[in-house]
């Protein structure tokens, strides 16, 4: 059975999320702790659940995003993180964003393994899809675990709205064709977990997301087969 918990951090309210099964082996996506009280504060619910952290996946590679990627790595033994090598380019950009808000740019020497669309990730004994879905970022993507019905949508779709594309490196029109061609399909059961907000469906962002007008379509027959997940709130 799948677990997933979720954390808010950093001043933009990001979400990061913990996910693991039975045997004490987890993967932290997208890790927005901004200081040293934040970490701390991730670190003590891994040790609360009794979870060794084994990798990072990353959605993609704004500043909110990617606070505490390079000081977990180091203090987790040099943990793979993985992010999409389209992003790569906005790593640079993305300090200077944060500094432009007067915050301490993230570390970005961080070192990453890179993803592709399709490719099937298997990770601290757990398997997910990645899907590509560019338009917020050039390397956005989501990861989905099928078996569980859960899809962590980073900032590509949230709970009635979807990225926003005016920022550098961002484009409008991928961002629709990503979320209509990519994920819309999905089963409407599936879960989403954006990176920021309140967890959602594809059936309910599919039927009512305002940001996907005139696209909205009528609700599906859903798979009654999904696993179940065991949700902890932060």
């Amino acid at each position: 059975m799948l677990n997933i918990r979720s954390v808010t951090f950093n001043l933009l309210q990001e979400r990061c999320y913990i996910l693991w099964r039975e045997g004490g082996r987890c993967v932290v996506v997208d890790p927005g702790c901004y200081n040293a009280a934040e970490l701390d504060t991730l670190d003590a619910l891994l040790s609360q659940e009794g979870l060794t952290l084994e990798a990072i996946l990353l959605t993609h590679g704004h500043f909110d995003h990617i606070f505490g990627v390079g000081p977990l790595q180091k203090r987790h033994g040099g943990i793979p993180v993985y992010m999409h090598p389209a992003d790569n380019v906005l790593l640079n950009y993305s300090a200077d964003m944060a500094e432009r808000l007067g915050l301490t740019p993230p570390a970005i020497d961080f070192s990453w393994t890179g993803i592709q669309d399709g490719q099937l990730l298997e990770v601290a004994g757990l398997q997910f899809e990645v899907i590509a879905t560019p338009g917020h970022t050039p390397g956005g993507v989501c990861y989905l675990d099928r078996e569980a019905g859960i899809l962590l949508t980073g900032d590509t779709l949230f709970a009635g709205s979807i990225g926003r594309t005016d920022f550098l490196y961002s484009e409008y029109d991928d961002e629709i064709r990503s979320i209509l061609e990519k994920l819309l399909p999905l089963d409407p059961a599936i879960r989403i977990f954006p990176g920021h907000g309140p967890s959602s469906t594809i059936g309910q962002e599919r039927t009512g997301n305002p940001f996907l007008e005139p696209f909205n379509e009528p609700n599906e027959t859903t798979d009654p087969n999904l696993e179940p997940v065991v949700i902890h709130g932060v």
